[in-house]
């Protein structure tokens, strides 16, 4: 649900658009040497330096959207990374509202204006995919409804634009996958142009390929399709692996390629990539929470317990635990998953009363992908690789 949105992020600024629209956008290799280098510190998790670099944009062309609009994307990434802190969610839309108050004023002049089009589009987009990742639906599909036409006149203005293909290649995919999903969508979607689910998926990896600004975001778009909806890890890995090339320090792309080691059932690999995390963490670096750190804990349990590393394994899990009694309000599938190995590696150990206990404490929680059938089927029989 949370990608249901069309979202233009760090969408274009120059250099891709026709000649005859050159003039709606700033023309000076400065600024864009200056978004180039916020763009990548904003994936980079250095957002002290992308937010001096939008803000010399923002000082040099105060009446245009750019600036404030990459702005308003440093401030997203904050959330990101700790997307469960509602704190900034206020600020956000209001960064986003002063985005689409420039644009308007744009439009009012010439409603063909380009540059007006996109950020404003843009704009709407992500505050529809914040009211989603609150759960918001009816106010994230009503964000995406108001973005729709204002990207559709932009791909109309300039057809063969490849970071436009970025927005219109998420609309086409999600409004095709998402109402078969998502029940309360499909009465919004009865009034909105169909999608296509393999013509968005075209339309994402041209603008992957082509595109000037959203190339790496369409990068990630796919990285999440092909992870989450359409379980393909091979295909998804390919992303993980540019994104976390180019962009080392980011933590979302970190986790995605371990877990997509764990769905392509290479444990060895997965396992290197969990422990960097957890090292990471340990250090301090920016984004790494105790969540990531949760988690990785409960992989490399999981993985050590594979290799019969038993006590390793224990250790893991234990750690895990302990982290989810810390962070979770009601047990996470975390904590769960993470008892009911304990009561596996018990057994693996020979240790069946332990084991049992383990069992019970899972069916005093929430079941969690079949836990309970689980947790009572070991609880008659010990568990045996």
């Amino acid at each position: 649900m949370k990608y249901v949105l069309p979202i233009l992020a760090f969408l274009l600024f120059v250099g891709t658009t026709p000649d005859r629209l050159s003039a709606q956008w700033i023309d000076d290799p400065a600024m864009t040497t200056l978004i180039d280098a916020g763009i990548r510190d904003t994936y980079n998790m250095k957002f002290e330096d992308a937010d001096r670099a939008f803000r010399k944009v923002v000082a040099a062309y105060p009446d245009h959207p750019a600036g404030h609009f990459f702005l308003a994307m440093v401030e997203w990434w904050r959330i990101l990374i700790e997307i469960d802190d509602e704190s900034r969610d206020s600020r956000f839309h209001d960064m986003l509202d002063d985005v689409i108050d420039l644009c308007d004023d744009r439009l009012d002049r010439n409603e063909r204006d380009i540059a007006g089009l996109f950020f404003k589009g843009g704009a709407i987009g992500f505050q529809g995919r914040l009211h989603a990742n609150r759960k918001s639906w009816i106010n994230a599909a009503t964000r995406g409804k108001e973005a729709l036409p204002v990207v559709m006149d932009a791909a109309e203005i300039a057809p063969d634009n490849a970071d436009l293909a970025f927005g219109t290649g998420i609309y086409d995919y999600y409004a095709a996958v998402l109402p078969d999903r998502y029940s309360v969508l499909k009465p919004l979607m009865m009034f909105l142009p169909e999608g296509d689910r393999a013509r968005g998926i075209r339309e994402l990896k041209h603008a992957a390929e082509h595109a000037r600004f959203a190339n790496w975001e369409a990068m990630y778009f796919l990285l999440q399709v092909y992870y989450g909806m359409e379980n393909k890890p091979s295909a998804a890995l390919t992303y993980a692996r540019k994104l976390m090339e180019e962009f080392p320090d980011n933590p979302v792309f970190h986790r995605y390629m371990g877990r997509t080691y764990i769905k392509l059932g290479n444990w060895e690999r997965a396992a290197s990539v969990f422990a960097e995390i957890r090292s990471r963490v340990q250090k301090g670096k920016r984004g790494y929470s105790a969540k990531m750190e949760r988690e990785a804990l409960y992989y490399l349990g999981y993985n050590a317990m594979l290799r019969k590393e038993f006590g390793t394994a224990m250790k893991h899990l234990v750690e895990s635990d302990r982290l989810s009694r810390t962070l979770d309000d009601e047990p996470s599938g975390f904590m769960v998953m993470g008892n009911l190995r304990m009561g596996m590696v018990h057994d693996l150990m020979g240790q069946r009363q332990y084991a049992v206990k383990q069992y019970d404490k899972v069916l005093r929680m929430p079941d969690f992908r079949g836990s309970h059938d689980l947790a009572q089927r070991y609880r008659k029989s010990p568990y045996a690789r």
